[in-house]
């Protein structure tokens, strides 16, 4: 049993050296055959997004737009945006920077004002600086808590899957700030 458990934590060693060091094809590999021994963990973050899609520095321009429809639509219907959007402690823009979220979002709905998201929480700063999150899904605006899949990751969060929880603490015409609460399931 101890020759078990002292296997296992060398195991978990050298996975997490390989996850965190060398991303070469054969170090991903030999990350793979030690996979079985690994434990799951569960890591927690919260952190708020802001996006400024207004005046002169935006973090989500429009790349495109449905010619007619978008502009006619009370929705936005086929609207996308692509965004860089710092990712900080606290709600104050001026708050410590831990990180990016980076990819796009479009406007999927005729009927009700949502918004499909595909992008990834890049982390600069920390003990996770260099990782990923990648999410995707669909939200709704007129829910208090809207609901991202964590559906991979890099580096410490390969594999990883999880929830990624929203709920706007501010917006208005320029700028939106969400707080966001995360749960991951990571080797």
């Amino acid at each position: 049993m101890e020759k078990q458990i002292v296997i296992g934590l060398i195991s978990l060693l050298i996975l997490l050296t390989i996850a965190t060091a060398d991303k070469s094809p054969k170090a991903v590999e030999k990350w793979f055959k030690n996979l079985p021994y690994a434990k799951t963990k569960t890591t927690k973050f919260h952190f708020y997004f802001h996006e400024i899609f207004g005046g002169d520095n935006q973090t989500a321009p429009i790349i495109a737009q449905a010619n007619n429809t978008t502009a006619q639509s009370p929705t936005f219907f086929g609207m996308l945006r692509m965004f860089d959007n710092p990712l900080t402690v606290g709600p104050d823009p001026n708050s410590k920077q831990v990180g990016r979220a980076q990819g796009i979002h479009g406007s999927p709905s005729l009927s009700e004002l949502a918004l499909f998201f595909d992008f990834n929480f890049v982390f600069t700063d920390g003990p996770y600086n260099g990782t990923t999150l990648s999410v995707m899904g669909r939200v709704a605006e007129s829910q208090e808590y809207r609901e991202l899949s964590i559906i991979g990751g890099s580096g410490i969060f390969r594999l990883a899957k999880g929830v990624a929880t929203g709920k706007t603490y501010f917006s208005n015409d320029k700028l939106v700030i969400v707080e966001y609460n995360l749960i991951i399931i990571h080797y």
